[in-house]
């Protein structure tokens, strides 16, 4: 028997959480929410570092988030393919862990990467709710299980958010938790190469989007998602908190 995680995000890559909206899941957890991570790939073709040094630094990222479980899917970094095998996977997840929130890519990036996962992601999420498709782990027949809402987060291209969460009393540890990747992102001693995320600038462009959406709801940082599907509220006051 698997545990139930309520809130589960997925990513193309270690660190795509971490950059996006580890805030939001420390917010979940801090709740009393179980959350977990699934990368689908390992990082490998990052231009920093190597698969190793990700496979540490991801670890240490998942010890300071608090997660429940994180799991790697080791498909091809930079060459996702919208295939069978790969949303059988994928939906496996799902299956196992019957999230009712799922977190997933942009719907379009600058890394292309992201864009192919999301519409991976979109699809599994449906699939996994059809009782005719048969998955089974370990032997055992995974029940068909359909999450409740999906969002996706929002990552270099800046997209107008449709929900705003306030992660200030998080925001040190989800950024301690961002730099954990410390192969990939500003890093005084680095002898690497450049790239468009180790600059001290993306840093701060992070900090700079985070002030930005906090000061539409009046709180000093602020995470944004993108609706996937329709979501029904019961009434408009539970959305006031």
């Amino acid at each position: 028997m698997f545990p139930k995680i309520e809130l589960l995000a997925f990513a193309a890559h270690p660190d795509d959480i971490e950059i996006s909206i580890s805030g939001t899941l420390l917010k979940h957890k801090a709740a009393g929410l179980k959350i977990g991570i699934v990368d689908l790939t390992k990082g490998e073709l990052g231009t920093r570092g190597n698969e190793t040094i990700r496979s540490q630094e991801s670890e240490k990222a998942s010890k300071l988030l608090n997660i429940d479980i994180r799991v790697n899917l080791g498909l091809k970094d930079g060459f996702l393919t919208n295939d069978e095998a790969s949303l059988r996977a994928i939906v496996t997840e799902i299956r196992k862990y019957r999230p009712n929130i799922v977190l997933i890519n942009a719907e379009r990036d600058r890394h292309p990467d992201h864009g192919k996962a999301h519409t991976m992601l979109k699809e599994a999420c449906f699939l996994a709710g059809l009782p005719k498709l048969i998955i089974e782990y370990n032997g055992e027949n995974l029940e068909a299980w359909r999450p409740k809402n999906v969002f996706s987060y929002i990552q270099d291209y800046l997209i107008e958010p449709d929900i705003l969460i306030d992660v200030t009393p998080y925001w040190k540890t989800r950024m301690d938790s961002l730099l954990a990747y410390s192969s990939q992102f500003y890093n005084l001693n680095s002898d690497e190469m450049e790239t468009p995320i180790s600059s001290k600038s993306f840093l701060d462009s992070i900090e700079g989007r985070a002030i930005q959406w906090g000061r539409l709801i009046n709180c000093r940082y602020a995470e944004g998602l993108r609706k996937v599907n329709y979501f029904e509220v019961k009434l408009l006051t539970d959305l006031v908190s």
